[in-house]
Order: C-alpha cells, then sequence, then structure tokens
C-alpha cells in the first residue's frame, strides 16, 4: 500500500459516494459518468489493498477500511478549505468564502444583513444553510459551517457565543379572537386557550413554556407545527394562538391577518446569537461578516 498513489480527485469522489451511500447519485453531485466513478473507486480501492465498499442487496456499505478512509477524507476537506480561506486571507477581506448556518426564524432579516455585506464585498462567496434548531446542533457538532445564528446557544458544547440582537416574542391570535384588543391581559386568562406548537426543542417553544410554567400554566399543545408559516396559517385560521418571534410577523400584523394580543409579561425578550466553536480558525471574510452583524443590526 502506497498512499502517495491516491490522488485528491480519488479522495474527493470516495467521500462523495460515502456520503450519498450510491455511487449513481454521487456520479450525478460531481457530474461524473457513473462509470468514471466506479473506476476511480476501484484504482482507491486497489492503492489502499481492501476493499471500500461491500454490496448488500441493492445497498452498499463501508468496510472497516471505507470507514477509517471516509473519517480521514472529511479531515482533509476541512483542512483545504481552511487553506483556501488562509490564502484569501493573504489578499484581504475582498477575497474568500464562508459558510453560514442560520435558524428558520432568523430568515427574516440575516438575509438582508447578508445581502448588504455580499454588495459591499462583491468578492466574497457565501453559502447559507436555514433550518429549524436540530439542524443547526447537528451541523455545529460536525463543524460543517463557519458561522452559526440561532437564538439559545446548546450548554454542552465549548463554543464561543456573542449576542448581536434582540428577537422578542409576541403572542399572537386571530383577529375575531375574544381578547383582541384587550389591555393588560393576565397570563392565567390563557390558560383554556389551544395553542399552536413548534417542534420539542425549539427555542421560541422553551421560552414561551418556562414564561407559562412560572404562572402555574401548563399550554394546551393543541397541535405541533415545523414552520413559522405554518403556524401563523393555522392561527389566522382560528385553530389557536401560538408564541411568535416579532420579525416572522410584521406583514401579518399590518394586513390584520393577525392581533398581537397585550399579555402581561410579553413580549419576551430573547437574544440572537453568532455562535461558533471555540478555536475554530475564522478566516478574514468570517471576521469581516461577523463584524458587519453588529455594525448593522
Amino acid at each position: 500500500m502506497n498512499l502517495r498513489h491516491a490522488t485528491l480527485h480519488q479522495l474527493r469522489i470516495f467521500h462523495a459516494v460515502a456520503q450519498h451511500n450510491s455511487f449513481a447519485r454521487a456520479a450525478e453531485a460531481l457530474h461524473l459518468s457513473p462509470p468514471t466513478l466506479s473506476l476511480q473507486v476501484k484504482q482507491l480501492s486497489e492503492t489502499i489493498g481492501q476493499p471500500l465498499f461491500e454490496q448488500l442487496g441493492k445497498k452498499i456499505f463501508l468496510t472497516a477500511a471505507g470507514a477509517t478512509l471516509a473519517r480521514a477524507c472529511a479531515d482533509i476537506e476541512i483542512r483545504m478549505e481552511r487553506l483556501s480561506q488562509d490564502l484569501s486571507a493573504l489578499q484581504g477581506v475582498e477575497r474568500g468564502t464562508f459558510k453560514l448556518a442560520i435558524l428558520t426564524t432568523v430568515k427574516y432579516t440575516v438575509p438582508k444583513l447578508l445581502g448588504g455585506f455580499c454588495a459591499a464585498h462583491p468578492g466574497i462567496e457565501v453559502a447559507m444553510v436555514v433550518g429549524n434548531r436540530e439542524n443547526l446542533l447537528q451541523r455545529l457538532a460536525n463543524n460543517q459551517d463557519d458561522l452559526y445564528i440561532m437564538g439559545q446557544p446548546p450548554d454542552h458544547m465549548d463554543l464561543v457565543s456573542e449576542p448581536f440582537a434582540d428577537n422578542p416574542l409576541v403572542l399572537v391570535a386571530p383577529p375575531d379572537h375574544p381578547l383582541a384588543g384587550k389591555k393588560r391581559i393576565a397570563p392565567k386568562r390563557l390558560a383554556s386557550e389551544p395553542f399552536i406548537m413548534r417542534e420539542p426543542g425549539s427555542g421560541t417553544r422553551l421560552t414561551a413554556e418556562r414564561f407559562f410554567a412560572e404562572h402555574g400554566i401548563a399550554l394546551k399543545n393543541r397541535l405541533e407545527v415545523g414552520s413559522n408559516e405554518a403556524i401563523k396559517q393555522t392561527v389566522a385560521g382560528g385553530l389557536g394562538l401560538a408564541v411568535l418571534s416579532a420579525t416572522t410577523v410584521v406583514s401579518e400584523l399590518a394586513l390584520g391577518e393577525l392581533v398581537q394580543l397585550d399579555v402581561q409579561g410579553f413580549p419576551l425578550i430573547r437574544r440572537w446569537h453568532v455562535v461558533y466553536p471555540r478555536g475554530k480558525h475564522l478566516s478574514a471574510a468570517t471576521l469581516a461578516f461577523k463584524q458587519w452583524l453588529f455594525d448593522h443590526r
């Protein structure tokens, strides 16, 4: 076995097959013909001196050697990305790349900030992923991105977390709700109201449940919905109340599709945080965008 004969091209192809668990899907993702891709994997396997995949029925699985190589490929990919960032940094902040992962709720504000940043720095390339809290925590654990924007950073990870903007949570109802227009509503008056909730683990849901628990109220969970857009439509349809980030309901409140209830203790003030693993090397482009967030919040 002489790994010096293995090429980065072969490793990249193998890693794609390992990630997709499919030769056909990897070939499509890399814009290669399946025979070309299979040949490269075969040659890499011969260089390693061990089979990298085994086929059981119609499915392929990594062998022990393949799993070991896949982990090494992931490390190589991270190192190559860091090399690219380091070389870009030598050219100044006007060139470079970074990856950004944001919570679904932040999609109403952060993309506008990102648009302004990209207009001011057209030489910087940005890849942005939008996901729920569970998605972001998984990506954070796997170190898949450079910066993460979320409400409540996890306590069990060693992270740098910097709050940069308020995220007020408001309680919304359909416009014909009996409490619409009432002043200083006591939280206990909502004890019998049905609520439309985000999925378990959502930061918004945890904050709302904590607030009502402090007032001796267990919320009546009528529905669990996985997106803010669906929650807004469900509330507008009269199926219940919801606690949502104020940034997500600006249009609906302005159009009268929803109303904000004046409940004592609301709005609940949370904070948006920019988060990244402690010790992570941030490129000049990444640092420039982080500073942009604070300057333009």
